[in-house]
């Protein structure tokens, strides 16, 4: 979580950049190797010789991308798809270093890291390769015949020094790029209910608009939605991947809910001028928001780093029933850390009789349940009506008097900053 104060003054050599951080629990951060890693990340990015000359920012470990054959795959989300991926990795003898995937609608990315089973070294020979991609591919195509398009679907194998970003951020281009925006809601995956105006109802979703600052020549998109880690990111990395430049923002932050507004120019310093740009971008920072975050239960395991362990996991998942719609393997010192949503393949509900059946199963592995959903709607339904509703018009009106002073401040942008 961050909060803070973020502006840029009229002299585009100078920006001021002011944030309060807490860890992902809502407490304050004490840790100094936590607070050195941030000073030294800033930095170094801040230094006027630093520059990006290999991939190593992909991967949760600095060695990950640069000695193991990365992978990015784009397909059609559909109950049990990262089981099957996870299987045909196993079958090619690929050991999975890391990976992650995100299902949303009906599209599903994944960006992994694998090795040679038997020599841990990455995978160079063509012909092998050209079988991995071509394996993989099948499995990521359409799943019925009434999905003939297919113009989504590909798995692109990289090398060792062929993927540039950060694995969530290409998450989200993957994603954009198969225009999961536009798709309709999947089997396997629904958007957690969002904040409305008049309150928490159950279903309803993030709300995004753009209107005009003429005053300054800026575009103003404005974001309401349940607060989360991570959603700054999310939704900054995606007006940049559009090509678009923010030049003040003011976000904040009560309990569960945030709004967030941003002054943003295309980078040839155009606004939005017509009705289909400022579509795109509702539904493109919509997407954004949402796409991170799906209703389900929580899984982690704390495992050896064994090849095809990862394939029977989700074969156990789903031959109980249960589908993955987000995972995170990586590896934490010499153990591997596999984190899964998972949902129930006919109707996306859990029976946690089932999740008990799934941890006797794999016993014993090291498994432990966490339900994220109920948590975060436990959150959202004992908050005071009164409140929320609030906290937005308050949000709403501090918007408001925030576009009017634009007009007449000349010298700066400034405003505040949470998230």
């Amino acid at each position: 979580m961050v909060y803070g104060r973020y502006g840029l003054k009229e002299n585009p050599t100078v920006v001021v950049y002011v944030f309060h951080v807490r860890d992902q629990e809502g407490n304050k951060v004490y840790s100094k190797k936590a607070i050195n890693y941030i000073e030294q990340a800033i930095c170094t990015r801040d230094s006027p010789r630093f520059t990006v000359t290999r991939s190593n920012e992909l991967a949760s470990r600095p060695d990950v991308a640069a000695h193991y054959t990365g992978i990015e795959m784009i397909g059609h989300n559909r109950p049990g798809i990262f089981s099957e991926i996870s299987a045909v990795l196993a079958e090619q003898g690929c050991n999975v270093m890391e990976a992650h995937a995100w299902s949303h609608k009906d599209s599903l990315a994944c960006v992994a890291f694998v090795s040679d089973e038997s020599t841990s070294s990455p995978i160079n020979d063509p012909n092998r390769l050209a079988s991995i991609q071509d394996h993989l591919g099948t499995v990521l195509g359409p799943g019925t015949s009434m999905d003939e398009d297919g113009h989504s679907a590909r798995a692109h194998l990289l090398g060792a020094d062929g993927l540039t970003s950060h694995p969530e951020r290409r998450l989200h281009q993957l994603m954009f790029s198969s225009k999961d925006f536009d798709g309709h809601p999947g089997k396997a995956c629904t958007a957690f209910p969002m904040l409305s105006l008049d309150g928490y109802k159950k279903g309803r979703r993030t709300v995004v608009s753009v209107d005009r600052c003429n005053e300054k020549g800026y575009s103003v998109v404005n974001v309401e939605c349940v607060d989360r880690p991570k959603l700054m990111f999310d939704t900054v990395c995606t007006l940049t991947d559009m090509q678009f430049n923010v030049f003040h923002a003011s976000v904040s932050s009560r309990g569960p809910f945030a709004c967030q507004e941003y002054y943003i120019r295309h980078r040839d310093g155009h606004i939005l001028d017509t009705a289909d740009e400022r579509c795109l971008v509702v539904k493109g920072v919509k997407a954004a928001v949402e796409r991170r975050t799906c209703e389900g239960v929580k899984l982690e395991l704390c495992t050896e780093n064994n090849a095809g362990l990862l394939s029977y996991i989700t074969r156990v998942l789903r031959e109980n029933g249960l589908t993955v719609t987000q995972a995170d393997i990586a590896m934490e010192g010499d153990k591997m850390k596999n984190t899964f949503y998972v949902q129930g393949i006919s109707d996306n509900k859990i029976d946690m009789n089932v999740v008990e059946s799934v941890r006797r199963e794999l016993e014993p592995l090291p498994f432990q349940v966490k339900d994220d959903e109920l948590l975060s709607r436990g959150q959202l339904e004992g908050e005071p009506v009164a409140e929320r509703n609030g906290f937005c018009i308050l949000g709403l009106l501090r918007s408001k008097i925030e576009s009017l002073s634009h007009g007449f401040r000349l010298s700066s942008l400034q405003g505040s900053l949470a998230l």
